[in-house]
This record gives structure tokens, C-alpha cells and sequence, in this order.
């Protein structure tokens, strides 16, 4: 599983890094983080909020901090 987080680096950005290296942690799921801060790669993915939650390319969440039940039910699919 590959999962990016893109924003420039506020603190919403990094409390949604934190959550979700957290549930993968708890969780035990097999996946790859990747912080994407770069402004043109992150409108390449279609997004203009951030933080923005991508995963094996889908984007699941943007604009906003997820909540941990919803990172956890992203990653049970």
C-alpha cells in the first residue's frame, strides 16, 4: 500500500502524517508513507487543499485533518 501525504508542512499537515503513521503502527498494515511538499506535485494530484490523504492513488481526504476511524477504515480496504 502506498500512501502520500501532501501539504507544505503546517501543523495540520503534520498532525495528519502523525495519524496515520499511528494507525499503521496500531494496525500492522504493510504500506509506505510518502510527505509530498512540493506545490506542483501536489496540483498535479487534483487537490487544492491540503493536507490532502492519497492512497494507491485514490485521494480519500482533503482540506481537513481525518479523524483516526476513517484512516483506520482506508487502510482496512
Amino acid at each position: 500500500m502506498e500512501i502520500k501525504i501532501l501539504g507544505p508542512g503546517c501543523a495540520k499537515c503534520n498532525k495528519t502524517e502523525k495519524l496515520v503513521r499511528e494507525v499503521i503502527e496500531e494496525t500492522g498494515v504493510d504500506a509506505t508513507v510518502e510527505k509530498v511538499s512540493d506545490m506542483m506535485q501536489i496540483a498535479s494530484y487534483g487537490v487544492f487543499g491540503t493536507p490532502s490523504v492519497i492512497i494507491d492513488n485514490e485521494v480519500k481526504c482533503t482540506g481537513k485533518v481525518p479523524k483516526k476511524k476513517d484512516i483506520i477504515a482506508w487502510l482496512a480496504k
